[in-house]
C-alpha cells in the first residue's frame, strides 16, 4: 500500500506505516508537550506503547468511556492543565477523538459543553482558537479523525448532545490502516456498519449538498464491498485501509445531517451502553423501510451504486457481520422502548431524516426493531 497526503478540508496521511511520521508533524506544529488522549483498553496496547515511544514528552490520559462523557471531559482538561500540554493527539477509535475534540474546545472556552450544544446555536459561541490537535484514528467508523462534531452525554440530561463547528476539525489526522488490525470481530463489525449507515444515512437526509451526496454514495459502495472483506480476512491489509476511507467519507457528508437511525441509536447508548455503530445496524433496515415512500428516487440511485436494494444490502452485512437483527437480543427491554421515544425525539439527527418524526413514530420503529 502506497502512502499518500490529501486534505479535504482536514489534511490526511493515509498509508501503511505513516504513524511513523508523527514525530516530524508534531514538530512542524510546534506541538512540544502534547496531551494523548485515549481510553482505557486502549491504554495497556501496543498502538499505545508504539505511540509513546514516538512522543516520549507526552502525557497520557486515558479517562474516556466508551460513550464519552462531561465528566470524561472535565477530567481530561484538568489533566491538561496539570501536565502543562499545549496541544493534544487522541489515539482510539470515535470515543477518544470525540472526546479529545470536547477537552480541546474546553482548555480554551469557559462556558458549560452544554452551552455549546449545536440544538440551541452553540456553534456560534466556538471560536479558532483552539490548541493544535490531531487524531490517530485506530478504528474504521465514525470518521471523526475528519469530522466537525463531536458528540458527549452531558450529566445534567443523560443525553448526547452534539456540538458541531469547522473550529472542531482536527488538525491533521493520521490513518495508518496498521493501526486497526488488532480490532476485535465485534468492534470491526460495529465501527463497520457506523461507516455504512453514515454514508447512507447522509445521502438520504434532507438538504441541498451535492458534494456530500457523492461523496456519500462513494464511501457506502466501499463500506459495502470492503467490509465482508475484513470480517473474512482481518490483517487485510488493503481493505482494512479502503474501510478507513469509507468512514471518512461518511464522516464528511453527514455535515449535511443524519437521520433517525442516529436519534433514535444515541439513546440506547446513554440507556444501555449498547455499542453505536452495533445500534445503528440493528435500525438501520428499519428506518429504510419507513423513508423509502418519500424519497423512491434516492433509493434508486443507491441500488444503481451498490447493485442491489440498500435496506437488502443492510440486512446482507448485518448478517455477514454477526450482528442480531433485533435490540432484544442486546438487552433493551420492551417496557423501555416509551421512554427512550422520549429522549429520541429531543434528539436534533432526526430533523434532517427524509420523513418527520414524532414521539409515536420514533416509538413504532423501536417496537419494529425490537
Amino acid at each position: 500500500m502506497s502512502q499518500a497526503k490529501f486534505s479535504f478540508p482536514t489534511t490526511v496521511l493515509y498509508g501503511s506505516g505513516v504513524i511513523d511520521r508523527l514525530p516530524d508533524e508534531l514538530r512542524h506544529r510546534r506541538m512540544r508537550v502534547p496531551l494523548i488522549v485515549t481510553d482505557h483498553d486502549l491504554l495497556g496496547s501496543s498502538v499505545i506503547q508504539r505511540i509513546r515511544t514516538l512522543l516520549p514528552s507526552a502525557a497520557v490520559y486515558s479517562g474516556v468511556d466508551p460513550n464519552p462523557s462531561e465528566q470524561n471531559v472535565i477530567g481530561g482538561v484538568a489533566f491538561y492543565i496539570d501536565k502543562e500540554c499545549d496541544s493534544i493527539v487522541a489515539v482510539g477509535g470515535g470515543s477518544p477523538i470525540d472526546a479529545a475534540k470536547a477537552i480541546r474546545l474546553k482548555v480554551t472556552h469557559p462556558l458549560e459543553l452544554a452551552e455549546y450544544d449545536d440544538n440551541i446555536g452553540g456553534s456560534e459561541k466556538i471560536s479558532s482558537n483552539l490548541p493544535p490537535f490531531v487524531a490517530v484514528p485506530t478504528t474504521a467508523g465514525t470518521g471523526s479523525e475528519v469530522g466537525r462534531s463531536t458528540v458527549i452525554t452531558i450529566g445534567k440530561t443523560n443525553r448526547k448532545t452534539v456540538i458541531f463547528s469547522p473550529h472542531l476539525i482536527p488538525d491533521l489526522a493520521i490513518a495508518d490502516p496498521q493501526l486497526t488490525l488488532s480490532m476485535p470481530p465485534s468492534v470491526t463489525a460495529g465501527t463497520g456498519m457506523d461507516a455504512f449507515t453514515h454514508n447512507v444515512e447522509a445521502f438520504l437526509a434532507n438538504g441541498f449538498h451535492p458534494i456530500c451526496d457523492a461523496i456519500a454514495l462513494g464511501g457506502a459502495k466501499i463500506a459495502y464491498e470492503h467490509l465482508p472483506v475484513v470480517m473474512a480476512n482481518p490483517k487485510n491489509i488493503e481493505s482494512r485501509g479502503e474501510m478507513m476511507i469509507a468512514a471518512m467519507m461518511g464522516a464528511i457528508a453527514f455535515q449535511k445531517g443524519l437521520g433517525a437511525v442516529h436519534s433514535l441509536a444515541h439513546p440506547l447508548s446513554t440507556e444501555f451502553g449498547m455499542h453505536h455503530g452495533t445500534s445503528n445496524a440493528v435500525l438501520l433496515p428499519v428506518v429504510l423501510e419507513y423513508n423509502r415512500p418519500a424519497v423512491p428516487e434516492r433509493f434508486r440511485e443507491l441500488q444503481h451504486q451498490l447493485g442491489r436494494d440498500v435496506a437488502d444490502c443492510a440486512r446482507e452485512l448485518n448478517q455477514i457481520c454477526g450482528i442480531s437483527p433485533r435490540l432484544r437480543d442486546y438487552g433493551i427491554p420492551e417496557r423501555a422502548l416509551p421512554d427512550l421515544s422520549e429522549k429520541a425525539v429531543q434528539d436534533g439527527c432526526h430533523l434532517s431524516n427524509p420523513v418527520p418524526c414524532t414521539v409515536e413514530s420514533l416509538l413504532k420503529l423501536y417496537r419494529q426493531a425490537w
